[in-house]
């Protein structure tokens, strides 16, 4: 959003007087081993030599044999991943002081905050938040996870409050965000909720995807991104990455639309 087990003993022939001392002794050494409670291998017993009992003949050792290890490329331990994360909870509407208000088409108790996995332009995963419906909450973990597992970089990801509920100063940030009951960027201008304000559409990488209608770039900093045919990270593209994986949950791209075309935008209902 990824667990020690390390005797009897030959003894010289002697007198019937001394051998009871000896297994004493003997037995006695025994049980203060075993009371040590690690668990030892016997050494193996020696028969006694002919001869004067001072007498010893040295072991021989021979030096043990390493053979170096063959590692073969099966061997090579593989890239460990950082496994795809989220949560779900409800918000309130103190959760959205900018971006919901009394007459929005849909109240709070509606919409789900999802807490969830990306990775950033910087190669590293981070934990980002997006407000969706709730009856879109499979589809846009499903479309994330798909991203995250093909590691397609994201810059931000942060509900449009942080900004005022500023649409404009979101995607000025490049934020991917969700939720946000405002109209419908259209020309002229007019009066109909965007799909955004049903929590049903997504905005990613504002700057590397701008929205583009004649002279109008949102964000202005999205004309360095004009020439589409020159495909860097976090863009979207027919066939890429980050149109295929919202095409798999039926969401159509806002990228194919003119005039207007609209390269960050995914909702559930094409609009």
């Amino acid at each position: 959003m990824s667990p020690a087990i390390r005797a009897r003993t030959g003894l010289p022939a002697a007198s019937a007087a001394v051998a009871p001392f000896v297994a004493l002794v003997a037995f006695v050494a025994l049980v203060t081993g075993c009371g040590s409670g690690a668990l030892r291998s016997n050494p193996p017993a020696q028969t006694p030599t002919s001869g004067p009992a001072s007498s010893t003949t040295p072991a021989t050792t021979t030096p043990a044999t390493t053979t170096p290890a063959t590692t073969s490329p099966a061997a090579t331990p593989a890239t460990t991943v950082a496994p795809f994360a989220y949560t779900i909870s409800t918000v309130t509407a103190a959760d959205l002081p900018h971006s919901w208000h009394p007459g929005c088409p849909v109240a709070p108790s509606e919409l789900r905050m999802i807490r969830l996995a990306y990775w950033g332009f910087d190669s590293q995963a981070h934990t980002g938040s997006i407000v969706v419906a709730a009856a879109v909450t499979g589809d846009v973990v499903t479309v994330f996870r798909k991203l995250f597992q093909a590691r397609f970089p994201i810059h931000e990801m942060v509900p449009v409050d942080v900004y005022g509920g500023d649409d404009n100063a979101a995607a000025a940030a490049d934020d991917t965000s969700g939720f946000n009951c405002r109209y419908a960027v259209t020309n002229p201008p007019s009066n109909s909720w965007s799909v955004h304000a049903f929590g049903e559409a997504i905005d990613v990488n504002d700057v590397e995807n701008p929205y583009v209608d004649g002279s109008t770039i949102i964000p202005p900093s999205g004309a360095a991104y004009l020439n589409r045919a020159d495909v860097r990270p976090g863009m979207a593209e027919p066939g890429g990455v980050l149109v295929d994986a919202f095409a798999s949950v039926g969401w159509p791209w806002g990228g194919r639309w003119d005039p207007g075309t609209d390269y960050q935008h995914f909702s559930k209902t094409g609009g």
